[in-house]
């Protein structure tokens, strides 16, 4: 498993475990067993409502904190919250974050940036980021921003590979995020011939043959499962290569197709709306 270096020489995880629709029991019980089987990347968010799930998982796993590399959001009504990032990391139990994303482009994005940018200097994180900034809203920020992130997180996948907004990811080398990196469990990606096939020939699952595609674009994935059987599995990728044709195989399958529409009107929610923290 070769580690990801980014635009500031840290070095992150291929692969981790996501905690999206996780209620804090699950993620707890996730995260916990998917470190003990090796997983050293975890994603999470306030907006999740499971990072104190999330630290109590890091503490019961055993694996030492720096060994892990812990990636977390800062939801919109957060942005102007001048504890935000303290009080995160507090519901966390730790220090520091590897990783810190603003998670949408809702409310004042750039006092939210400004957030992430003092966290930074201040090494309260150790790299940021931005998820779901694309089109104008990244323009916007490239034209704002002192320090330049390290990922993207966004919706990625053999239908939708964000073929565009990587042209402008790579000019700054800012690494991909995949969530929904399985289409959201479309079946119809999912059981896609091409995958049924190289995964007879590997001896894999279609799943885990979309997984180690993800990988070998580069991208970092973080699928989330509150099994822990396919845990093990989407770990378990790394023992095969996909050939560059098999790759440019995979590449034709691009529909432009998202399963997330997001619009202004639940951006303008995003910014009302505050987690119930107490529930983690």
């Amino acid at each position: 498993m070769n580690e990801i270096k980014l635009n500031n020489a840290l070095t992150c995880p291929p692969i981790g475990i996501g905690t999206f629709m996780l209620s804090p029991a699950e993620a707890e019980n996730s995260v916990r067993e998917a470190l003990k089987m090796g997983y050293r990347l975890i994603d999470t968010a306030n907006a999740y409502v499971n990072e104190r799930a999330v630290g109590r998982a890091i503490k019961q796993s055993g694996v030492s904190r720096n060994e892990i590399f812990l990636s977390t959001k800062l939801w919109p009504s957060e942005y102007e919250n001048e504890n935000a990032v303290d009080e995160t990391l507090e519901r966390l139990g730790v220090n520091y974050v590897d990783l810190l994303f603003i998670h949408q482009p809702a409310g004042n994005r750039l006092a939210g940036y400004r957030q992430l940018e003092k966290a930074y200097k201040e090494g309260k994180a150790k790299a940021i980021g931005i998820s779901n900034f694309e089109g104008k809203y990244l323009e916007e920020l490239q034209n704002e921003w002192e320090i330049v992130p390290q990922f993207m997180q966004v919706e990625a996948h053999p239908y939708f590979t964000q073929k565009e907004l990587r042209k402008t990811l790579d000019i700054y080398d800012i690494k991909l995020m995949s969530w929904y990196p399985l289409g959201h469990g479309d079946s119809s990606l999912i059981n896609e011939q091409i995958f049924t096939d190289l995964g007879e020939k590997y001896g894999k699952t279609p799943a885990q043959v979309i997984l180690r595609w993800h990988t070998q674009m580069g991208f970092v994935v973080i699928p989330g499962s509150k099994s822990t059987e396919h845990i093990k599995d989407n770990l378990d990728i790394f023992d095969f290569t996909l050939t560059p044709e098999e790759m440019e195989k995979i590449a034709a399958l691009d529909k432009g197709v998202r399963y997330y529409h997001r619009t202004d009107s639940q951006l303008k929610q995003f910014a009302a709306w505050k987690p119930n923290y107490e529930k983690e």
